[in-house]
């Protein structure tokens, strides 16, 4: 089956251009004009990926985004918003509020499939090493893609968990921040550090007293501490 690809976006051009770029990569596409309709058809249709813009009528894609995370059936749906260039605010607040990805406009559609194919990809990983991860109360479940901490349930997206995994799979060992944009992004080549930055702020704020765990080295990256 054709993974299932939700495309928001209120320009009915660069809508048709994404749908017949996705449909050509061998996706099936979904679109929808309005945040609301976009709330209605993700969680109708469960999809596996959705590309949000951000300026949107009625419910913009940030609140959509929010309540897309809030919702159960939703919350591990991976999510690239879609950017003006200029709306630096925009991509640091959607990734805030727990988006995995963003692309500027405007972008080339190659680029575009890379980024839907990368985070698919992440999604459908093989479990490798062991099953879980324990450590100081911390608990990382590969299996049943489950975070805790002292017996509580965390609630991370996708790309949270990766990052935390690969962390503590790495304990002790300093992670550059272009490092963790290739083993979690999925990218080789430059990209601005600042999604690493913004994802750790959202992990370390759902990780609570289980933070500690996580060092930053200040102009390297970050580490999972040993001790």
């Amino acid at each position: 089956m054709k993974p299932k690809i939700l495309v928001v976006d209120d320009e009915p051009d660069a809508r048709e251009l994404i749908e017949v770029n996705l449909k050509g990569a061998g996706f099936d596409v979904l679109s929808a004009a309005t945040g609301r309709q976009a709330l209605e058809k993700a969680r109708a249709a469960l999809p596996a990926l959705v590309l949000l813009d951000v300026m949107l009528p009625e419910v913009d894609g940030l609140e959509v985004c929010k309540s897309l995370r809030r919702d159960p059936k939703t919350a591990l749906i991976p999510i690239i918003m879609l950017t003006a260039r200029a709306a630096e605010i925009d991509r640091v607040l959607g990734l805030e509020l727990g988006a995995d990805d963003y692309i500027t406009k405007p972008f080339s559609p190659r680029e575009l499939i890379l980024r839907v194919k990368n985070l698919l990809k992440r999604q459908a990983a093989p479990m490798e090493a062991a099953q879980q991860v324990r450590f100081a109360g911390l608990v990382i479940d590969r299996s049943r893609h489950s975070v805790t901490y002292k017996d509580k349930p965390l609630e991370l997206t996708l790309t949270e968990f990766k990052l935390v995994t690969i962390l503590a799979e790495r304990k002790g060992r300093v992670q550059s921040r272009e490092q963790l944009l290739k083993d979690v992004w999925g990218y080789h080549t430059f990209i601005d550090t600042r999604t690493v930055d913004t994802h750790m702020r959202r992990l370390r704020d759902k990780l609570g007293e289980a933070a500690k765990l996580l060092d930053t080295v200040r102009g390297v990256g970050y580490r999972f501490l040993e001790q």
